[in-house]
C-alpha cells in the first residue's frame, strides 16, 4: 500500500491541521486547493485515500468524487460545512465511503481514515471468494459482475451490496445491517441510501427478467437474496 493521502480543501488553516495529523500517522500528504487540482493530483499520485471538501473552487467535491468513481474505487471521505441530510445522502450515493461535517476534531478524521482503511484490508482478505449462481457471477477480486455471461456496469457500493446479499442466500438484511456492512458504521448514514442503491441495482441487472434468483424486499425489515426453484 502506498502512503500518499490526498487532501483537497481551499481553507489553508484546515489544510495545515490535516497535513500535520496525517503526517504523524505515517502518510505523505498531497495537497489540492480546488477540485480540478484534486483530479490532476489523483491521477499523478494515485493516493491510498482522498479527503474531499465539498465547497471548492472550479469543481466541487461531489463532482470530483463522481469523476474519480468512473475509473477508481479509491476510498473517499467527504468533508463539508453542510450537515443537511440531503448532502450526506448525495455523498454516499455517488460513491463516498464516509462523510464528516465541519467543525470536526482532527482526531475524529484520523479515526475515520483508519476505519475506512481497515475495512479495505478486511475486504481484500475476502476477495478470493467468487459467488456463483445460474446466470450470475460476482467476483470481488476485480469488482466484476457477470449476468448471463455478460458484464454489468455497477458501482463499487452496488457490487458490495449485491455480494453481501448473494453470499448469504435466504438471510434477511435490515437496512442498518447493510449500512454497517458496506459503509462500515452504525451511527451514521440514512436507510434511504440503501433503498436507492437497491433500486439502481435492480434496474441495472433487469431483475424482472431473471428467473433463477431474485433480490426480494421484506417489507418493514430489509432485503434478501432468494434462489428460485425453477422446473426444467
Amino acid at each position: 500500500m502506498n502512503k500518499y493521502l490526498l487532501i483537497a480543501d481551499d481553507n489553508e488553516g484546515i489544510l495545515d491541521i490535516l497535513k500535520t495529523y496525517v503526517t504523524k500517522e505515517g502518510f505523505f500528504p498531497i495537497i489540492a486547493h480546488d477540485g480540478e487540482e484534486a483530479v490532476r493530483k489523483y491521477e499523478e499520485y494515485k493516493p491510498v485515500l482522498m479527503l474531499l471538501d465539498v465547497m471548492m473552487p472550479k469543481k466541487d467535491g461531489f463532482a470530483v468524487c463522481q469523476e474519480i468513481r468512473k475509473t477508481s474505487n479509491v476510498p473517499i471521505i467527504m468533508i463539508t460545512a453542510k450537515g443537511e441530510d440531503g448532502d450526506r445522502i448525495m455523498g454516499l450515493d455517488i460513491g463516498a465511503d464516509d462523510y464528516i461535517v465541519k467543525p470536526f476534531s482532527p482526531g475524529e478524521v484520523m479515526a475515520r481514515i483508519r476505519a475506512v482503511l481497515r475495512r479495505l484490508d478486511l475486504s481484500e482478505e475476502q476477495r478470493g471468494d467468487i459467488v456463483d449462481y445460474p446466470g450470475l457471477t460476482i467476483n470481488l477480486t476485480d469488482y466484476e459482475v457477470m449476468i448471463s455471461d455478460k458484464p454489468v456496469n455497477l458501482t463499487k457500493k452496488e457490487i458490495e451490496i449485491f455480494w453481501i446479499l448473494a453470499s448469504n442466500p435466504g438471510k434477511v438484511f435490515s437496512r442498518d445491517n447493510l449500512l454497517n456492512s458496506v459503509w462500515g458504521y452504525e451511527y451514521f448514514g440514512d436507510a434511504r441510501t440503501v433503498d436507492t442503491h437497491i433500486k439502481r441495482l435492480r434496474s441495472k441487472i433487469n431483475i424482472s427478467e431473471i428467473d433463477s434468483w431474485d433480490i426480494k424486499t421484506i417489507w418493514g425489515v430489509g432485503y434478501k437474496f432468494e434462489v428460485k426453484h425453477v422446473e426444467k
